[in-house]
């Protein structure tokens, strides 16, 4: 199940292995106080330790990180529970809305088609045979120069039609609402809202709740060009996750969230530094949105509670129907 603890802490413990010493480190974590967070932090080290002596390939300490690591839960800090769902404060500041079963998808865009769009030898072939003809006709140094004008003539053509096709099908959106919309189709007892990032869509299941691994989820994920780093996070983080406020640099933050270290920790929370930062946050993101809704797709009637719930409470805090410049 998903958690998001409170309180964190960290154990060391050293034991002679092989003739030489062996330190291992482990983190703990707790919702009921420091203490219990140490607690739990050496009964991980000690059986890290005794697991490694009895010969397992564990690594002798965890990533210091936020969120991403295997065996160890989300570590950002808590600014709102609402049932279930967690609000966080990520690695660069902006929110997070966690749900463990209210699904959500992130489709990251496609770059626009640039730079050399042939394929390698295709592009060989037109250097060359340009090279040959001026060589042929005029001088060695005019066929060079006749080969490279043939490349660049010809690629700026396939990239100028690559183009026209991007933009008869609607641009990259475009093409991921037709995804969508394939999917839907053949999944038509399926209500999905789409929403529009900065980087490409959200989606949100609106028809029933969802383990973040089930197998099915991979078929969705996968139809739907899913970005592969958030479905892989599903999985470890047994969690859905959306941002719902902007990234700082987006609203012409040029600093970090201090202090800019890799993980939290409770003693942050009344650190000056960083509470100067989220209130400058906080001025500059009013009047940007984290998310736009676009339409709904499939069994609009077909709507779980929990995930209204959740609806609600996403719309309201990225501003998705407020209709401000996206961030």
């Amino acid at each position: 199940m998903m958690i998001v603890p409170a309180y964190w802490a960290e154990a060391r413990v050293q034991a002679r292995f092989r003739g030489r010493a062996l330190v291992v480190r482990r983190f703990g974590w707790s919702d009921e106080g420091p203490a219990e967070a140490q607690a739990h932090a050496d009964a991980r080290a000690n059986e890290a330790l005794n697991a490694i002596v009895a010969g397992q390939p564990l690594p002798r300490r965890e990533v210091r990180s936020n969120y991403g690591v295997e065996g160890v839960p989300i570590r950002e800090q808590i600014v709102q529970r609402d049932g279930d769902v967690v609000i966080t404060r990520n690695s660069y500041g902006a929110l997070c809305l966690n749900s463990p079963d209210v699904l959500f998808a992130d489709i990251d865009h496609a770059p626009a088609p640039g730079g050399c769009v042939m394929p390698t030898l295709i592009a060989a072939a037109v250097l060359l045979a340009g090279a040959i003809t001026g060589t042929l006709l005029w001088h060695w140094l005019v066929g060079l120069v006749l080969g490279v004008v043939a490349l660049l003539l010809v690629n700026a053509a396939v990239l100028a039609r690559r183009r026209q096709r991007l933009a008869a099908a609607g641009g990259a959106e475009g093409i991921a609402l037709q995804r969508v919309a394939a999917f839907s189709e053949e999944h038509p007892d399926w209500h999905l809202r789409a929403y529009r990032t900065p980087a490409g869509l959200r989606l949100l299941a609106m028809h029933a709740t969802f383990l973040p691994e089930d197998e099915q989820l991979q078929g969705l994920f996968k139809a739907l060009g899913t970005d592969a780093l958030y479905a892989r996070m599903c999985r470890l983080q047994h969690c859905f996750r959306a941002r719902l406020t902007p990234k700082p640099w987006r609203v012409g933050l040029k600093y970090r969230i201090r202090p800019p270290v890799a993980a939290w920790s409770a003693e942050q929370a009344s650190n000056p530094d960083r509470l100067a930062w989220i209130a400058e946050y906080e001025k500059k993101s009013a009047g940007f949105a984290a998310c736009a809704y676009l339409r709904s797709f499939g069994d609009t009637t077909r709507v779980h509670a929990k995930a209204e719930h959740v609806r609600e409470l996403h719309d309201r805090l990225s501003h998705a129907q407020d209709r401000l410049p996206l961030a």
